[in-house]
């Protein structure tokens, strides 16, 4: 016995209006027009957005939800995380963009979906109720296409929350719904847990910086690391290298409670710069956590030009550095290249945020951080809803906590 679509349509309806949902499933369309694919509570017909309009302000505004083309996804926001550059953006408008949509540490539902989406940029059946998170955008560039995943990190490329205002308007993930373009980027990662969600861009930070260290060769099981800066980014990197296995690591900060927490992520020894006089001092103090030994290795992920200059004394000979701090221009680092370079012959490289391939990689490391016990959900200290995203954003300024992050209340 066969059914015809329609009786499947109609089938379909009456068991969602039995659930209390909406009957707002669209299955087909008129000859020759575009479909999309819906479910559940129908989509209303404007978002609000937290849209940037002067330096230290944002206000909600309402915009309507555009169409969604037969390439292009509505995603219901359930949250995002605040990252550094949406701190700088706020503050000082580094790059411009005011009026802007910012946010993009964003991961939330898809609601609605053109026809031809079939599969994410990992070639995962993507379907409506999936959850998701995006990546970049490269539809102004034909070179990078997603069967080439290690082409060049996101640098080149557009990213969500960080684009220009147009008339879309919900371009970036501090909005209830964004509305993600064909020619994006998108991962369906719905086996991950709400706070692993909105860590993923971080942590694909630091798998990517982790994956240049390990270019130099010296990045082993039994390497002695030392990891400069305990705030987010530092601490994540203390738990990608502990699940790789590396146990002797030492982290370096100045406050005390970032460096319990990062005992609790992985790292075997602390050193608070605040007990240590001059840089002699500290780097004794890093020399005595290793036992008598300078660093195999260090990340320095403060931002911080000292402590850049710095971090190089930590160093043993033949030994490695991954600078990955500045994702901001925050000035000169005075270092002596022959002393701290040549002489010595640090293995020296950069890490600038990610490419696709460390974002499939950076699920795993996930999985697996929460797998052996390691407590990165408490990374996230502090959660506001979406009408309070300025006191968030004062928040992350201040530094009272570790990860602030914009969170949909439940039923909303």
């Amino acid at each position: 016995m066969s059914v015809n679509e329609k009786d499947v349509e109609l089938i379909v309806k009456q068991i969602l209006n039995q659930m209390g949902g909406s009957s707002a499933l669209n299955t087909g369309s008129e000859s020759g027009k575009s479909y999309s694919r819906t479910y559940g509570a129908s989509v209303p017909e404007k978002a609000r957005v937290a849209m940037l309009v002067d330096k230290e302000r944002f206000e909600i505004k309402e915009f309507p939800i555009p169409e969604v083309g037969d390439d292009d996804i509505l995603v219901k926001v359930e949250g995002c995380g605040v990252c550094g550059t949406d701190a700088h953006e706020f503050k000082r408008d580094p790059f411009g963009l005011i009026p802007v949509a910012l946010g993009h540490e964003g991961t939330g539902e898809i609601v609605k979906m053109g026809k031809n989406v079939k599969k994410d940029s990992a070639g995962k059946d993507l379907h409506v109720g999936d959850k998701v998170v995006t990546c970049m955008i490269f539809q102004d560039d034909p070179e990078i296409t997603m069967f080439d995943l290690n082409k060049q990190n996101v640098g080149a490329a557009d990213v969500y929350g960080l684009l220009p205002d147009d008339d879309y308007h919900l371009n970036g993930w501090f909005s209830d719904y964004i509305f993600v373009r064909g020619g994006s980027t998108i991962f369906n990662v719905s086996d991950l847990d709400l706070d692993s969600r909105v860590l993923i861009e971080p942590c694909a930070v630091l798998v990517h910086a982790v994956e240049r260290a390990k270019t130099t060769g010296i990045l082993r099981f039994n390497s002695r690391v030392v990891v400069q800066g305990c705030g987010p980014i530092g601490l994540i990197c203390i738990a990608v290298l502990r699940t790789m296995g590396i146990q002797n690591i030492t982290a370096v900060d100045g406050n005390a409670k970032r460096l319990e927490f990062a005992k609790r992520l992985g790292a075997d020894k602390t050193v608070d710069f605040n007990d240590h006089q001059g840089i002699e001092a500290l780097t004794k103090a890093v020399e005595d956590s290793f036992g008598g030994h300078l660093a195999d290795f260090a990340f320095q992920c403060t931002g911080n030009p000292k402590a850049h200059a710095n971090i190089y004394k930590f160093i043993r000979n033949g030994g490695g550095l991954c600078e990955l701090g500045f994702f901001v221009n925050g000035g000169d680092a005075t270092i002596n290249p022959h002393f701290d370079l040549c002489s010595k012959e640090i293995n020296l490289v950069g890490s600038w945020v990610y490419t696709l391939r460390d974002y499939g990689t950076t699920f795993d490391f996930l999985k697996r951080a929460k797998a052996i016990g390691l407590p990165l959900s408490e990374l996230i200290t502090h959660r506001f809803p979406l009408e309070e995203i300025n006191e968030a954003l004062k928040t992350n300024l201040a530094m009272t906590g570790l990860k602030i992050a914009i969170i949909t209340p439940p039923g909303r």
